[in-house]
């Protein structure tokens, strides 16, 4: 509406002080011609709007103007608790609600405090997937937000492991999860359980409201669940050997799961390999991971770990043997 248009760029001015008219075209993602409309309908409104001329020039209120319409709307004052994260609130079809909110509660601060905002919001940003993986594509996650906020009950498509099913759920909360979105939700007779987003094939309200189990705490089930899978997931124990450039790689490759082992590092032998022990899926995952070290491990145990591993190198080093060979003959 043009109307929210304004007033965020009346905002912005305030907050920001001098801003180009292509400044403002990026911020409110419009023209460059419709900021100009839009200037002249804010100066005919009797906002103090000066134009500077030259290459340093821009737009800018007249020094004192504050302007106290700032006011949150329900779905601004609830993406505020979204601020730290942009992209998220992209996803879930909030950028533009947020943005206005965050440009309302700087134009309500002291001059002080909106500075410190400031500089805080150029100092520190979030990105929540992890490195060198794509996003998953979440092209319901708008519609399934939606849901989620107006208690609606959904229809829905989702991909299984063991094959596609449809369910009618209703859909308690969102979780944002090294970058994946989860949907926390209940089908009909059915315990609470957790959804991927991505995975959703279809998604359609059915017009039903329900009601939200009394006393349901979305945290503390999110907490209870990954306890429960980081449980069912580790199958045992590996008992491991790692050199001094492996040590740097366990956080990077096992996350928390690394950073424990090294915790329960042994004293280094003259060559700095360390004795680590490590939590571990079930074998045939255990030894894909395993490999990812390289030559930079050697698994100690259990005995059946350990043939496991070897059995695989074993493997690898006969495939690529046999080009080695190949390449020998070669004059």
């Amino acid at each position: 509406m043009r109307a929210d248009r304004l007033l965020s760029l009346l905002l912005l001015l305030q907050n920001r002080g001098r801003m180009t008219a292509p400044e403002l075209a990026a911020e409110l993602e419009v023209s460059v011609r419709t900021v100009y409309r839009d200037v002249e309908a804010l100066s005919a409104a009797g906002v103090p709007v000066c134009a500077d001329r030259g290459p340093d020039g821009g737009y800018r209120l007249v020094d004192g103007y504050r302007t106290r319409l700032t006011g949150l709307t329900d779905a601004e004052a609830g993406s505020l608790f979204l601020a730290g994260m942009p992209g998220p609130a992209r996803e879930l079809g909030l950028g533009a609600v947020l943005a206005s909110a965050q440009l309302k509660v700087q134009a309500a601060l002291p001059a002080d405090l909106a500075e410190q905002a400031r500089r805080v919001q150029e100092r520190f940003h979030l990105d929540a997937p992890a490195w060198f993986r794509e996003a998953d594509p979440v092209p319901f996650l708008e519609a399934v937000a939606r849901a989620v906020w107006e208690r609606r009950m959904l229809r829905v498509r989702y991909r299984r492991w063991r094959g596609e099913v449809r369910r009618e759920v209703r859909p308690l909360g969102l979780v944002l999860k090294g970058g994946v979105w989860y949907l926390v939700a209940q089908a009909e007779g059915t315990a609470v359980r957790t959804y991927r987003v991505s995975r959703v094939l279809e998604a359609a309200e059915t017009g039903e409201v329900f009601e939200r189990p009394a006393g349901f705490d979305l945290g503390a089930f999110w907490e209870e669940s990954s306890r429960r899978l980081e449980a069912a997931v580790w199958q045992g124990t590996a008992r491991l050997r790692i050199s001094p450039r492996a040590r740097r790689l366990l956080p990077a490759q096992f996350g928390a799961a690394g950073v424990r082992a090294l915790q329960s590092a042994g004293p280094p032998d003259d060559a700095g390999w360390v004795e680590v022990e490590m939590p571990v899926e079930a074998e045939a995952v255990a030894v894909s991971d395993l490999l990812r070290l390289g030559t930079e491990a050697e698994v100690l145990g259990p005995p059946a770990l350990r043939r496991a591993v070897a059995r695989a190198v074993a493997v690898l080093a006969d495939r690529y043997g046999q080009d080695a060979q190949v390449r020998e003959t070669v004059p």
